[in-house]
């Protein structure tokens, strides 16, 4: 499901937030937020807890994590029994009556026990969805970390559809869209179909230490700490221990550089010419060099022709100007080159509004709703706290300084956490999985949910972080991601 546009939030009468923390991702959403709050559109968060919406909203509900399903379907629920989804939209939906009767199989109290939301912050919510003026709804990348994250997704869509909200100005959902689908890729495709092998990042490291016909005997990384960034960091480093040769194009010498046999430094984007894609918005935007890159750093462009011009035989790739010329050859673009390094961005020219009409990308053209609704499952004996490895404020993922890193890690609980009541904070705390232990400082959130333990992600193992050392492999629902979210740890003194 294509996402809505991000300028039409203006029009909307009430936001919705769905766990997305404006406070540290997505600055020009939290722009646009602010402006709607200060023409009276009123603003409401739902998450569990420990972000930085309280600038950005009028009223926080906190929900158990990974629950969001639960609370969607109890909305559902109610519009369903006061007869207010519109048959029309309904219409342009496939098979209607059989999710209606998977939402009521499902008792009120009961969806609301799920996700440990009050009759109160029930009714706030279900009010919103109710009313006739529009509501937007931003989803929070974090949903689909999730085991049933994919599920959590569709079944806060088809509220937002069954809620009258999209399809109309000042509606809609807005999730991970991002303009790279505006541009013109087709010319990276080869000319011919070659054999090809590709692997689950969230396997990687079993993926690569079971590869055959061939194994593997080469890996090139390319400006990704997979080892830092993907789960069960540790069997990845012994997956790239029997590996002959590993390459790393980076701009930090982070834990991925740090297992490699050749480190080829590359600029960073504000060091190079480049023309990209935005999250959330349909602007194409061109990237003026403003800063000169350090020392030896050099763009993937030239790091890849000059190894073009290696090998035998040698590889003739297009030069940089046309890469760049090629991508806007797009029919949703109406520029050239020379125009947008002028004007700096460009609006793709798909409709202001999706969904117009409510035809949607089947061949139908009818919405699909999901058909199951998973119990949440409860969390292991002897691991009780749900881990969310969050994003951070001053860095994005792992891209950080060595001298940025506080050593040990600092992790959240809730003031009221049961785990409170067995440790020493005076005494060294280690945060424990299955897998490992780490190192932590722990201190508390008044908001947050007594299940949860916060650790802000990115750190290096190198510097006595990297949590996902701590997280195992493992797929969710949907689009095979990385259940990062679904691992459960403990607090313990050492």
């Amino acid at each position: 499901m294509r996402r809505r546009r991000l300028y039409d939030l203006m029009h909307a009468s009430k936001i919705v937030n769905w766990g997305k923390d404006l406070s540290r991702s997505s600055v020009h959403t939290a722009a646009l937020v602010k402006k709607a709050r200060k023409n009276g559109t009123r603003v409401v968060t739902i998450s569990p807890g420990g972000d930085g919406n309280h600038a950005y909203s009028d009223a926080h509900i906190r929900i158990r994590p990974g629950t969001d399903r639960f609370l969607a379907a109890a909305v559902l629920r109610l519009l369903i029994e006061n007869d207010l989804i519109s048959e029309d939209v309904a219409g342009h939906s496939r098979n209607p009556e059989k999710f209606f009767s998977l939402i009521l199989e499902h008792p009120l109290q009961a969806l609301l026990g799920a996700c440990d939301v009050s009759n109160k912050d029930f009714q706030s919510i279900y009010e919103h969805y109710a009313a006739e003026s529009p509501v937007a709804s931003l989803i929070s990348a974090g949903l689909q970390r999730y085991r049933y994250g994919g599920e959590n997704v569709r079944f806060i869509n088809a509220l937002i559809l069954l809620s009258g909200n999209i399809g109309r100005s000042g509606g809609g959902s807005y999730f991970q869209l991002h303009s790279y689908h505006n541009l013109n890729l087709k010319w990276m495709r080869d000319s011919e179909k070659l054999p090809r092998r590709s692997f689950q990042f969230p396997l990687i490291a079993q993926e690569i230490m079971t590869a055959e016909n061939p194994p593997i005997e080469m890996i090139w990384v390319n400006g990704a700490n997979v080892i830092n960034q993907a789960p069960d960091s540790q069997q990845l480093i012994k997956a790239f221990a029997g590996v002959d040769f590993k390459v790393v194009v980076d701009a930090f010498m982070n834990d991925t550089a740090q297992q490699a046999d050749l480190v080829l430094p590359s600029m960073l984007i504000l060091e190079q010419e480049d023309i990209i894609g935005s999250y959330l918005h349909e602007q194409v935007q061109y990237v003026c060099p403003v800063l000169r890159a350090p020392g030896e750093a050099k763009s993937d462009y030239w790091i890849l022709t000059e190894i073009a011009k290696l090998l035998d035989p040698p590889l003739d790739l297009p030069s940089g100007e046309k890469c760049l010329q090629a991508a806007l050859d797009s029919p949703y673009l109406a520029t050239t080159l020379e125009q947008i390094r002028h004007c700096g961005c460009v609006r793709s020219n798909r409709p202001e509004v999706a969904y117009a009409g409510l035809r949607f990308a089947h061949q139908d053209g009818k919405y699909r709703f999901p058909y199951l609704l998973h119990a949440e499952p409860e969390p292991p004996a002897d691991y009780p706290l749900r881990l969310l490895t969050l994003v951070r404020r001053k860095a994005i993922h792992s891209q950080m300084l060595p001298e940025d890193q506080k050593q040990p890690p600092v992790v959240w609980v809730a003031p009221g956490s049961l785990c409170l009541n067995d440790l020493n904070l005076e005494k060294t705390v280690e945060l424990v999985s299955p897998l490992g232990r780490l190192k932590v400082s722990v201190q508390t959130l008044p908001d947050l949910h007594p299940d949860v333990v916060i650790y802000r992600r990115g750190d290096w193992i190198s510097k006595g972080g990297g949590v996902n050392q701590l997280i195992a492999a493992g797929l969710t629902d949907i689009g095979s991601g990385a259940a990062y979210y679904d691992q459960y740890v403990r607090l313990e003194n050492v």
